[in-house]
């Protein structure tokens, strides 16, 4: 059996070398697509953000204001003329949003009668305008603070020697009230907050998918086309040599794959990983199992524009719902069970768990049995196909 298994491998193997366009396309687009999406997920925050801003009351306070927001590195601040529309054309202005401090603001910080501020943001594009408005509002809470710590270093002695003679009880309060409240923040298992730390199993998974299902889709569909499926039916080689022989040469390309991958991760960017013996057979399962899909997929196929087509279908879905960018958490429970069927959905949820929770093993040990039914299905079903090839 070993015999035919190393021969089909062999001349598998020797597909893979003969299309050098091919093989240097897989070999350097691991580590490009690591660096372009590293670079892509390297921040979750604001940065340099185009916002307009335009101040219409012109007082002390508004300019005080203004000076203020000009200290965050979130924003691009840019002046809009005075007296313009009243609405904003965020378009034609190349902002995300523009901030208006209406007349008598100032004013009414003194009389009691605070006006608001009016925030415009694009709409179109909600992370961001949510994000604009939290951050303003961050911003407008500082000056709030500030302000009124002005304020009560400016009361007049008698205020002081008032308050004196109210109760305790009355004192501790209003001086409770008068004091901001803090909240301590413990961040556990990733502690320096580095999105790129949570997106980069997505990132190895998705590259790994995209490549190991698209070349495997095409192994046995390039085979029937050729004629050569057929002659390998009349051998005496058993089905499931076969398939382990067309996955083995695919599989080691993975691995060296997934280590240009970790490379480009730990060197270029920072990321560091932990318990790489639990995090290898995560991988290997991930691949086995993204292997016999690609596998499946080809021998359903008649032809490899089929086998493509098909591969394509699949990988849309699982981009946009396995998990690999955002918390499985924000789908609606409905799409959350889809997504339970996608290797990369358990991929992903066990690399993370162990990589950055340090999790026991009990906690992935569904994530691997998926993975590993997975691969076995996959692989029999493929070799079920081959099996009705050849009656």
């Amino acid at each position: 059996m070993l015999s035919g298994i190393l021969s089909v491998a062999y001349k598998e193997t020797l597909h893979i070398l003969r299309d050098k366009r091919i093989l240097i396309l897989v070999i350097t687009l691991p580590p490009v697509l690591t660096l372009i999406f590293g670079y892509a997920f390297s921040s979750s925050g604001l940065s340099d953000e185009p916002v307009s801003i335009e101040d219409r009351d012109m007082s002390d306070a508004s300019q005080a204001f203004v000076k203020m927001t000009g200290t965050d590195n979130a924003f691009a601040w840019r002046a809009r003329p005075a007296n313009g529309p009243d609405a904003p054309d965020l378009l034609r202005e190349h902002v995300q949003g523009s901030l208006i401090i209406p007349h008598g603001w100032g004013a009414g910080l003194k009389n009691g009668h605070p006006l608001a501020l009016q925030l415009y943001v694009d709409g179109s594009d909600t992370t961001t305008g949510d994000a604009i408005k939290g951050e303003l509002e961050q911003v407008l809470g500082d000056y709030q603070l500030k302000s009124r710590q002005d304020m009560i270093d400016n009361l007049p002695v008698d205020v002081f020697d008032m308050g004196e003679n109210l109760r305790k009880e009355v004192r501790d309060e209003f001086s409770s009230a008068m004091s901001p409240w803090t909240l301590n923040t413990a961040v556990l298992y990733n502690p320096q907050e580095r999105f790129i730390d949570y997106v980069i199993p997505g990132i190895i998974g998705l590259i790994l998918q995209l490549l190991t299902v698209t070349l495997m889709a095409c192994t046995v569909a390039r085979e029937r086309e050729t004629g050569t499926l057929y002659q390998m039916m009349v051998t005496s080689l058993r089905r499931s040599e076969i398939v382990i022989g067309k996955v083995l040469p695919y599989l080691g390309l993975s691995i060296l794959l997934i280590a240009m991958t970790v490379a480009v991760a730990y060197f270029h960017f920072g990321t560091h990983f932990q318990r790489l013996g639990v995090l290898s057979l995560i991988c290997f399962l991930f691949l086995c199992c993204s292997l016999g899909l690609g596998l499946l997929i080809s021998a359903f196929c008649q032809t490899q524009t089929q086998s493509i087509q098909f591969a394509v279908f699949y990988l849309l879905p699982v981009l946009m719902l396995s998990g690999a960018f955002s918390p499985l958490e924000n789908l609606p429970p409905a799409i959350q069970d889809i997504a339970e069927t996608f290797p990369l959905t358990h991929f992903c949820h066990a690399f993370r768990l162990v990589n950055m929770q340090n999790a026991d093993f009990g906690f992935i040990v569904g994530d691997l049995v998926f993975m590993l039914v997975g691969a076995v299905l996959c692989c029999a079903g493929a070799a079920f196909l081959l099996n009705r090839i050849q009656e």
